[in-house]
C-alpha cells in the first residue's frame, strides 16, 4: 500500500484524503482544526501532530493551505518539510499560491532532490468531493509524468502548463475571471430583481444563452437563494486571490482596468466584515448600494 501524506484538511483537502482513501492508498493527515476527522478516520486516515517518521516511506504529498506565508513555513528551512523527505518525493501545492513564492520552494526543493509541484485546483468541494477537479500543473515535466497516477485519483481534466509557477499564474486569471463573473451576476440580478424579473427566470435564460458559465453552474445556487453561509470557497480566499493577480500583473506593462475594479469590489466586502463568507456575498454590498 502507497502512504501519501496530506497537510491542510478543509473543504478541499478533505475531498482529496477521501479519494486517496477510496483507491488504497494508506493516508497520514496533518491538521489539528480538521472539523471531518472523525469521518476521515473511519475511512483509514490515520492523524498526526507533525510527520515525523512518517515521511520515511511517503511517496507523494499533497498541501492545501490558505496563504503563500503558511505554505512556505510548513515547507522551507532546515526545519522545514522539505529537509526531512527523502529524495525523489513528490510535493504537490494544491493551493493557490503566487509565482514568486512557487518559484522559490521548487529551488529549495531541488537541493534536497524532492519534486515540487504547483497545482492549483479548480471545481469547489463537490469536485473535491467527486475526484473531477481540474487540476493545472506547473513545474518539471518529468517530474509532472511522475505524478499523474496520484493526480488522477483526484481530478479529471489535469493540464501540464509548464515550468514552475505557471499552474499558479493560470489559477490566478482563473479566479479574477470568476470573481468578475460573480460581480457581474450580482448586478444584473440586482437590475433583473428591480425590473420585476426574479433570479431564477434571469439564470434559466442566461443558462441557455451566450451569458452562461461554468461559474454560474458552481456558484449560482447560491446567488440565487443569497446563502452566503453556504461556503463554496470564502470570500476570504477569493480576495486574497485577487489581491494576488495584481501583484503578477504589476510584473507586467499592461493596464488592468477591469481586474482592479473587481479587486476594489472584493476589498469593499471584506471591509463590510464578509470575510467568512462565500464569496458571493459580493452581491449583499452591491445591492446594499442600491437606492430603493
Amino acid at each position: 500500500m502507497k502512504t501519501i501524506g496530506l497537510i491542510g484538511c478543509g473543504v478541499m483537502g478533505a475531498g482529496i484524503a477521501r479519494n486517496l482513501l477510496s483507491n488504497s492508498y494508506r493516508v497520514f493527515i496533518r491538521d489539528p482544526e480538521c472539523r471531518n476527522q472523525k469521518a476521515l478516520e473511519a475511512l483509514g486516515a490515520q492523524f498526526v501532530p507533525d510527520f515525523g517518521e512518517c515521511t520515511e516511506n511517503m511517496e507523494a504529498i499533497f498541501l492545501s493551505l490558505p496563504t503563500p506565508s503558511i505554505l512556505g513555513n510548513v515547507l522551507s528551512g532546515e526545519n522545514g518539510l522539505f529537509a526531512s523527505l527523502n529524495p525523489g518525493t513528490l510535493v504537490f501545492d494544491v493551493g493557490t499560491t503566487d509565482t514568486e513564492t512557487t518559484k522559490r520552494l521548487q529551488k529549495e526543493a531541488q537541493t534536497y532532490g524532492v519534486h515540487f509541484l504547483d497545482c492549483p485546483v479548480s471545481g469547489g468541494p463537490a469536485g473535491a468531493d467527486a475526484g473531477t477537479l481540474t487540476i493545472m500543473v506547473g513545474g518539471e515535466k518529468e517530474a509532472y509524468l511522475a505524478a499523474l497516477p496520484y493526480l488522477e485519483v483526484v481530478g479529471s481534466t489535469i493540464r501540464y502548463i509548464g515550468s514552475s509557477g505557471a499552474g499558479q499564474t493560470v489559477k490566478l486569471c482563473n479566479n479574477m475571471i470568476v470573481a468578475g463573473v460573480i460581480s457581474l451576476l450580482s448586478e444584473t440580478m440586482v437590475i433583473a430583481e428591480e425590473q420585476g424579473v426574479d433570479a431564477d427566470t434571469l439564470f434559466s435564460i442566461l443558462e441557455a444563452s451566450s451569458g452562461h458559465t461554468r461559474a454560474m453552474e458552481v456558484f449560482g445556487a447560491n446567488l440565487k437563494a443569497q446563502s452566503f453561509d453556504n461556503i463554496l470557497f470564502s470570500l476570504a480566499h477569493m480576495a486574497k486571490d485577487l489581491e494576488l493577480f495584481m501583484k503578477l500583473s504589476n510584473q507586467s506593462h499592461t493596464p488592468q482596468p477591469v481586474s482592479s475594479i473587481v479587486t476594489q469590489l472584493y476589498r469593499m466586502a471584506l471591509q463590510q466584515k464578509k470575510a467568512k463568507m462565500d464569496s458571493t456575498a459580493v452581491y449583499a454590498m452591491i445591492e446594499n448600494h442600491v437606492e430603493r
